[in-house]
């Protein structure tokens, strides 16, 4: 699965193109080492395909590789976030 990076300013999305759906998650970034996962949206047809799993793994892999935290405001990646204790070293 192909997932994108668009970040502004102050925060971005990751987004994945599937199947002619796009999901995303988007984020704020409060500092240079932190930020902030606020919302997961994927379309009731790409539901249970993995998409939403796929684009936590991907803003996990993001924090380790640019050194920052997470935070997870958005229900969808808190949850995640509980069932990977793997995820610690990024998730606040």
């Amino acid at each position: 699965m192909d997932i994108r990076n668009e970040e502004g300013a102050s925060g971005g999305r990751y987004a994945a193109e599937v199947e002619g759906h796009e999901a995303e998650m988007t984020y704020s970034r409060t500092s240079p080492k932190l930020v902030i996962i606020d919302h997961t949206a994927v379309p009731d047809a790409l539901r249970g395909k993995g998409v939403g799993q796929a684009l936590a793994l991907h803003a996990v892999e993001a924090a380790r590789t640019g050194g920052w935290k997470i935070i997870p405001l958005c229900p969808f990646f808190k949850a995640q976030a509980q069932r990977h204790p793997e995820w610690k070293d990024v998730v606040n």
